[in-house]
Parts: structure tokens; C-alpha cells; sequence
């Protein structure tokens, strides 16, 4: 079954710092925008940012402990190729991107291997993204 994109609509209490950190860090295209919010899109799926006041966890994120890392929680991202998730990891630690769990691989030789990242938007929200030795064992138990 091919993928739907996914709609996530995000609070930044900073737009300028937002909208710069989503266009020229990621590089992702701008869409529609007001004052108050910004369409991106997120690797083919439709990510908003919206205006409104700082939020707990973006004042400090929760954490859980998962293969020794202290992984923040909430956390969104994407699950990319291997030669993508290399690329974007490239390009973040050339623009000097503070990683929260540096680019590396979790679970390795194990069921659900995946290279992974954290880090945090201008705002404090949290956001990982992974590529899996074999995606044939995204949901692998």
C-alpha cells in the first residue's frame, strides 16, 4: 500500500526562527504561509508551523532511555533512505547542527538496526530521523 502524506502542524514561538531554520538548514520547499503559520514540505508530506505561545516541552523535554541514549519525548521526524538519512546527516553537521543523540547506528546487528538522529528546532521541538539497515523491518519485533 503506497503512503499517504502525513499533516503535522507544530507550535514555534519564534516564525523568523523557524521558517529559516526549515528552510535553509533542511532546505525544504515553502508553501502557503500568513503571518501566523508556514506550509513546508517535509519530505513530501505537509508539515505546518504555527505561531503560539512556548509550550512545556519546549522548555525542557521529557526523556526515555532507549539503547542508552536519552531519546526527548515528543519527537517527530522521518524515515529516510540510508543514502538520504547520510546526505541530510552531512549536511547538518557541516552547517554545525548541536545534535541533542549525534548521527549514528542504533540496534546494530540486531532486529530493527536503523541509522539515527535528534535534534531540536530553534523552538524546542524535537526531531529524529532514521534509516533502516533492512525497511523491511520498520515495524520488526
Amino acid at each position: 500500500m503506497p503512503l499517504s502524506p502525513f499533516h503535522l502542524a507544530i507550535p514555534v514561538y519564534d516564525l523568523a526562527a523557524a521558517r529559516h531554520f526549515y528552510r535553509e538548514v533542511f532546505g525544504l520547499e515553502e508553501g502557503r504561509s500568513s503571518a501566523h503559520w508556514v506550509d513546508f514540505n517535509f519530505f513530501g508530506h505537509q508539515l505546518v508551523i504555527h505561531l503560539a505561545p512556548k509550550n512545556a516541552s519546549q522548555e525542557a523535554a521529557h526523556t526515555n532511555a532507549v539503547d542508552g541514549h536519552d531519546v526527548p519525548v515528543p519527537h517527530f521526524g522521518v524515515v529516510l533512505g540510508m543514502a538520504q538519512w547520510q546526505a541530510l546527516a552531512e549536511r547538518l553537521t557541516s552547517l554545525g547542527t548541536q545534535f541533542v543523540i549525534e548521527p549514528g547506528i542504533r540496534f546494530q546487528g540486531l532486529v530493527g538496526e536503523q541509522a539515527t538522529m535528534f535534534l531540536f528546532d530553534p523552538c524546542g521541538n524535537a526531531l529524529e530521523f532514521k534509516a533502516f539497515k533492512d525497511i523491511g523491518q520498520l515495524f520488526a519485533k
